[in-house]
């Protein structure tokens, strides 16, 4: 009996959004036979919901059986229902996300998510009126995440939401130098599971990104930051191959197996890139691409399934790390 009681009351819960949704929605009146087949019910169950929606929840509703109902012309583009109301892909897509929150982020930002998990959750306890949720049965599986410092990420955030300069101290991970920085954020990006600070660079007076959790010591100056244009940001640091900044140099082609191509045909690399089937079942990959390295070690991924064909510069360079690497087991 529970569990039918359960569903109904969701069932109802799920009619009442729709209600609201198609009268607010409607520029003429809904008759009661549209909405009986809109909300698969009966005719008193209509009447019920609209009375519910009326005198509960306070819509402007008018209108009556013989010419239909809708939202008074004057108020109804005003008025929202109470609270927050999801229907149940809503609720589900809200439950997958709060997993995300707990699961992808291994500590960090706990307690600044906190105060957001609590209210997910205490929205998923009035909607699921008792039943639990198979939390479990959705799985978040951080790949290759690097360590951040929260400290660090949340004065980011603020400054890049604020529109604040940022001072911090900086460890390049090519060098291992340790160098203190004055920017101006644009924007963070979130890139193969990992953060990036996008900003103008006071000192060198240029566009750079930085990898967050290479930055510590980080905090907010009370000088307003300087707004680079997103066309200017998008050219520089989104023109190139993946999360290295500058205008491409050059294309690279690149051949895939018949075997990987089914998976290659569907992913994506760059927003620029041209992709075909070859006859004989092989898929071709044309990329822009600056520095060389990332596209590298995105091919080198396909092992034996992937070889570039051009430019000969970069092919030679695949030649020589594969060549290094299988000097690691000559020995």
């Amino acid at each position: 009996m529970r569990g039918r009681a359960i569903i109904a009351r969701m069932d109802r819960y799920e009619r009442i959004l729709a209600l609201h949704r198609t009268l607010k929605s409607a520029r003429y009146p809904v008759t009661v036979p549209r909405l009986q087949e809109e909300l698969g019910c009966s005719r008193a169950t209509v009447y019920r919901d609209l009375a519910f929606l009326r005198d509960a929840l306070m819509a402007p509703v008018v209108g009556d059986g013989e010419a239909g109902f809708r939202y008074d012309a004057s108020e109804g583009d005003r008025f929202e229902l109470p609270g927050l109301w999801l229907n149940s892909e809503e609720l589900h897509a809200l439950l997958a996300t709060q997993q995300l929150l707990s699961r992808s982020s291994e500590g960090m930002l706990s307690s600044a998510l906190a105060p957001l998990q609590q209210r997910i959750e205490k929205l998923l306890d009035e909607h699921s009126t008792g039943k639990r949720w198979p939390v479990e049965r959705v799985r978040v599986i951080p790949h290759r995440l690097r360590r951040m410092d929260e400290h660090a990420f949340r004065a980011v955030c603020s400054a890049v939401l604020e529109r604040r300069q940022l001072a911090f101290e900086y460890r390049a991970r090519s060098t291992d130098e340790r160098t203190r920085r004055t920017v101006s954020p644009q924007r963070v990006t979130h890139y193969r599971d990992n953060w990036y600070l996008d900003a103008w660079d006071h000192d060198r007076e240029a566009l750079r990104s930085f990898s967050v959790d290479r930055i510590s010591a980080a905090r907010v100056l009370d000088a307003p930051a300087r707004d680079i244009a997103e066309s200017e940001l998008d050219t520089h640091l989104s023109g190139s191959y993946g999360i290295f900044s500058g205008p491409p140099k050059g294309w690279a082609t690149i051949v895939f197996s018949a075997k990987s191509a089914r998976w290659v045909a569907d992913e994506h690399w760059h927003s620029q890139q041209q992709g075909r089937f070859l006859p004989d079942g092989r898929y071709e990959l044309k990329v822009p691409y600056s520095a060389a390295r990332e596209l590298l070690m995105d091919v080198l991924h396909y092992g034996s399934d992937a070889e570039i064909v051009e430019p000969p510069s970069l092919r030679e360079q695949a030649r020589s790390l594969l060549s290094l690497a299988l000097s690691h087991y000559d020995r």
